[in-house]
């Protein structure tokens, strides 16, 4: 079992806070000591109230559920013998009012692009059956309640973007 700690801190600094006008800027610090602007989405609540240059929390939602897919793509395709080059996902989700009307992230599509060594490279058939793995091993995709899909891009060398 293991333990993963994250710092949220946040200060109302001369904002009047009961007004409901405060800002919603704040830091994550993690166990390595990185620490990562956060805010509030401007879709839901507006500037200045938030910062749209920091990373709102539906975003690193996001990004972590795709992080993890990576991470175990990654691992499962060293572990089959296909050298990848480079990895390149475009995720996105929708923020949405779930069943009870309430809102959620209701929806994450992952959408990854994978580079091989052309020396050898997956069929279609192969590079979706990794990704398939990948979903069934990553924690966070097992830890979450909302649709996550993933529509994955097979790269071809000299395609870059």
């Amino acid at each position: 079992m293991a333990h993963h700690t994250a710092t949220v801190d946040w200060q109302r600094g001369p904002d009047a806070f009961v007004d409901r006008r405060y800002h919603r800027s704040h830091a994550w610090q993690f166990d390595g000591g990185l620490q990562v602007p956060v805010s509030s989405s401007p879709q839901v609540v507006p500037v200045p109230m938030s910062d749209p240059a920091a990373v709102d929390p539906e975003e690193a939602f996001v990004a972590a559920l795709a992080s993890c897919h990576m991470l175990w793509f990654l691992d499962l395709a060293c572990r089959d013998g296909w050298r990848v080059d480079r990895y390149r996902d475009q995720a996105e989700g929708l923020l949405a009012p779930d069943a009870e009307g309430q809102l959620a992230v209701t929806e994450v599509c992952l959408r990854p692009t994978v580079w091989f060594d052309p020396a050898r490279t997956p069929t279609p058939a192969e590079h979706a059956a990794l990704h398939h793995r990948a979903h069934e091993a990553c924690f966070l995709a097992r830890s979450v309640r909302s649709t996550l899909r993933c529509e994955p891009v097979l790269g071809t060398p000299g395609q870059e973007d």
